[in-house]
């Protein structure tokens, strides 16, 4: 059974910066894609950020970029979302989750039905 386990979310300081764990078990990462999500209170469920399955490639919203490091340590099977400089519209539960496909060449994956297995996301709170 294929699990995601995030961590790493709180309350922090408009400015401040936050790194969430995404862990995986039941399933080797570094055979999938990987990304992030975030859903913020009455909204839907939005992209943040791909990664290939080398980790040389990144993908990333406009509303992010620059901000935000997406990275992987395939050895701990965990991906990671690094947040800088963190505003209060980052507020939001933050997922992550595996590409449908194993070996999938990179191509940014940004819809939700790319995506199978999902976590149960953490609470990531930027106060002003």
């Amino acid at each position: 059974q294929v699990q995601l386990v995030e961590s790493g979310g709180g309350l922090v300081q408009a400015g401040g910066s936050l790194r969430l764990s995404c862990a995986a078990s039941g399933r080797t990462i570094s055979t999938y894609l990987m990304g992030w999500f975030r859903q913020a209170p009455g909204k839907e469920r939005a992209f943040v950020a791909a990664i290939s399955r080398s980790g040389g490639a990144t993908d990333y919203a406009d509303s992010v970029k620059g901000r935000f490091t997406i990275s992987r340590d395939d050895a701990k099977n965990t991906v990671y979302l690094q947040m800088n400089s963190l505003k209060p519209e980052d507020t939001a539960v933050y997922f992550c989750a595996t590409d449908r496909q194993r070996w999938n060449s990179w191509a940014s994956r940004r819809t939700e039905n790319e995506y199978d297995y999902w976590g149960q996301g953490t609470q990531v709170t930027v106060s002003s």
